[in-house]
Formats: structure tokens, sequence, C-alpha cells
């Protein structure tokens, strides 16, 4: 379980490097859970939830912020 605490304290590190951003659009994230697998999976907030740039927004900044910090992360999957 503090592996688990550990992880996400530094996924929260990274998501708050993304975070100002999306807030300016009035949008932001918040992870769901991590899949035994190494997924993580986020959700979309506010304006992020519906648009249409959210996939670049995934790939360019959330997955590159994730991967870069913390590899044990295999993949960054949003569930809504």
């Amino acid at each position: 379980m503090k592996d688990q605490t550990v992880l996400l304290e530094r996924i929260e590190k990274a998501l708050d490097q993304i975070r100002p951003y999306l807030s300016e659009d009035l949008g932001g994230v918040e992870v769901v859970k991590i899949t035994s697998q190494g997924e993580l999976q986020i959700r979309w907030l506010g304006n992020c939830e519906h648009c249409k740039m959210s996939e670049m927004t995934l790939k360019a900044g959330i997955e590159n912020a994730i991967r870069e910090r913390i590899p044990e992360i295999k993949a960054v999957i949003p569930i809504n």
C-alpha cells in the first residue's frame, strides 16, 4: 500500500506540471486508478471532458510528463 501511495504522489506531482495549462481553458484532470498492468486511468474535468484537443493534450502533455518521471506507468487512459 505504501508503494501505491508513493506512486500516486509522484503521479500527482507530474500532473501538477500540466494542470495550470488545463485550468487556463477551465479544464482539468484527475487520477481514477492505477491498474495492476501499470495503466494510469484518468478522468478529464471541466472543458477538457468534451474538448476535441484532449487526445493531443493526452499524448503530448500528460503521457510525456508521466513517462518522463514515472517509467512504471505503461499507458495513460482517459475513462470519459
